[in-house]
C-alpha cells in the first residue's frame, strides 16, 4: 500500500464539508487524512470503532465503492441513530452496532469477518455530545452531571462527585486531568457537596483555583471525570491489541487522540509493536523473543491544518497516528 507523504496528509482537508453537514451535525476531524491513510478499496473490510455521526464511515464507504463493507461501533444511542440515517444509502455495506470498541473481537466474530483492511479510532468525546446540554459533558450550559457515553451505564459523574472520598477525587483529577491543584479542587468539591449540575461543579472548581493554561479552570476536572466515568483509558488499552490482531497483513490502524494521556498509550503501543527486541539496550543477546508486527507509517503525529482548525476549532488538539500490520 503506497504511503502518503507528510505534506499530503497535513495539508488535506474535507472536500465535501457541505455534504457532511447536510447529512448530520458531525464534522469529522482529519477526514481526508484518514481516507489518505486507509486508501479504501472495493471489496475491502473496514471498522470504525468510534462511529459517532458517521462522517469517517461515510468517507470510507464512498471511497470503497461499489462493494467495500464497514462495521461501525458506538456506545451512544444518539450517535447510532444519526449514523444509521447518514449511512442508510449504503444499504447492507454498512453494519452498525451499539457496542464498545472493547468488544471489537466479539463484534467481528458476530459479523463473520476473519480480518479487516483498516480500522479507525476517533477517541474521546464528540462534538455532538458536547453540544447536547443534557448530556452534561460541558459547563457551557447548566445541566445534570452525567458525562456517560452510554446513558444506560450505571455510574454518572454526579455519583463520582458526590460519593467518592476526597483522596479518590484528588487522584482522578490529578491522573486524568493532569491538574496540579487536584488536592485543593477535591477538598472544595467535598465541602460543597451535594453537587448536581455542571455549572455548580464548574463554579466550585474555579473558586478552588483549577488549572488556568489559557483555558477555563474547570476544563481539566471535567476531562478527568469524563475519562473516569467511561473508563476511557482502560478501554483504549484493552481495544488496541484487538485491533492489531484483527488487521490483515498490510492493513492499517488509524487513531486520532485529543489529549496527552490517549496519545501516550497509542505512541507507546506503536513503538513497542514496531520493534523486534524489547530487551535492555546493553543486553548482549535477546531473550524476550519479541517480533515487530507493525510498521509506523507516521513517525510524528499528523495534526490538522490551520484551514481545518478555522472550520472546526475543536480539531485544534487532534493528533493522528498511523501504523500498518506487517
Amino acid at each position: 500500500m503506497p504511503t502518503p507523504t507528510a505534506s499530503q496528509l497535513s495539508t488535506s482537508r474535507p472536500k465535501n464539508r457541505a455534504a457532511f453537514m447536510a447529512a448530520g451535525p458531525h464534522l469529522p476531524v482529519l477526514y481526508q487524512d484518514i481516507i489518505h491513510a486507509l486508501q479504501p478499496k472495493s471489496g475491502g473490510f473496514y471498522v470504525d470503532c468510534t462511529l459517532g455521526g458517521g462522517g469517517h464511515a461515510q468517507g470510507i464507504l464512498e471511497a470503497s465503492h461499489p462493494d467495500g463493507k464497514l462495521l461501525g461501533l458506538d456506545l451512544d444511542p444518539q450517535a447510532i441513530a444519526i449514523a444509521r440515517k447518514r449511512l442508510a444509502p449504503f444499504g447492507e455495506r454498512a453494519r452498525i452496532e451499539q457496542a464498545s470498541y472493547v468488544e471489537l473481537t466479539s463484534m467481528l466474530n458476530l459479523t463473520g469477518w476473519d480480518a479487516v483492511d483498516g480500522i479507525v479510532f476517533d477517541l474521546g468525546v464528540s462534538s455532538m455530545q458536547f453540544d447536547t446540554p443534557e448530556r452534561g459533558f460541558s459547563f457551557q450550559h447548566d445541566a445534570p452531571l452525567d458525562m456517560r457515553f452510554n446513558p444506560d451505564s450505571p455510574i454518572s459523574a454526579a455519583e463520582l462527585v458526590n460519593q467518592m472520598s476526597e483522596a479518590e477525587l484528588s487522584e482522578i483529577i490529578f491522573r486524568y486531568g493532569e491538574d496540579r491543584n487536584a488536592r485543593r479542587i477535591a477538598r472544595a468539591i467535598v465541602r460543597a457537596r451535594p453537587l448536581q449540575t455542571t455549572k455548580q461543579l464548574a463554579a466550585v472548581v474555579a473558586g478552588a483555583g483549577g488549572a488556568k493554561d489559557h483555558i477555563h479552570p474547570a476544563t481539566r476536572t471535567f476531562q478527568a471525570l469524563r475519562i473516569a466515568v467511561n473508563e476511557e483509558l482502560k478501554s483504549i488499552e484493552a481495544a488496541l491489541p484487538q485491533a492489531i490482531t484483527a488487521l490483515k497483513s498490510g492493513g492499517r490502524l488509524t487513531i486520532i487522540s485529543f489529549h496527552s494521556l490517549e496519545d501516550r498509550i497509542v505512541k507507546e503501543l506503536f513503538n513497542r509493536e514496531s520493534t523486534d527486541c524489547l530487551c535492555p539496550p546493553r543486553q548482549p543477546l535477546c531473550t524476550c523473543g519479541h517480533k515487530a508486527i507493525l510498521r509506523k507509517v507516521t513517525r510524528k503525529p499528523i495534526v490538522p491544518a490551520e484551514s481545518e482548525i478555522s472550520d472546526n476549532p475543536r480539531a485544534r488538539s487532534a493528533k493522528l497516528r498511523i501504523a500498518e500490520k506487517l
